[in-house]
């Protein structure tokens, strides 16, 4: 696996729009809530996931990103939905098309409090509640998955 592939390639072309994938997941507590993340680059909630290292698969990418930004240890349970016709616009200038493959995930452990820097502040929401969430894909696979909706596709 190829590490920060995303900014290798943006070393080369800049700011110039993109296809790239992302996985993530749906973690829900014992009161059915889910839980998001505040993301640094937009300052807004969205779900925990991001994009996959070249030679890394979808789960494999979802599992490390969790950890990376929750600090939790999960395993797949099943697929939620893949979504992949929005233009991601982002504070820093990039653009890309987003293919964005969403898991059922089930925490297994907490591993570290370390959080990456993306990370703000973690929090669980119910369906009723929920924040700003920045991202249209991660608001589809929310209610998606609130709708029992899965899998999905767009």
């Amino acid at each position: 696996m190829t590490k920060n592939y995303i900014k290798q390639i943006r070393e080369k072309i800049g700011h110039d729009p993109l296809i790239l994938t992302f996985a993530g997941g749906i973690l829900v507590n014992e009161n059915n809530e889910v839980l998001l993340q505040k993301r640094s680059d937009f300052n807004a909630w969205g779900l925990p996931g991001g994009a996959l290292e070249f030679g890394e698969s979808a789960m494999d990418a979802c599992v490390r990103e969790f950890l990376e930004e929750t600090g939790l240890k999960v395993k797949i349970e099943s697929l939620l939905g893949i979504s992949t016709n929005y233009i991601e616009h982002y504070p820093n200038g990039d653009v890309s098309q987003s293919v964005v493959i969403e898991f059922i995930v089930r925490l297994v452990g907490k591993e570290t409090t370390k959080l990456s820097s993306e990370t703000i502040k973690l929090g669980y929401f119910g369906k009723d509640n929920l924040p700003r969430v920045f991202n249209e894909q991660h608001k589809m696979s929310i209610r998606n998955y609130y709708a029992g909706n899965y899998p999905y596709c767009d």
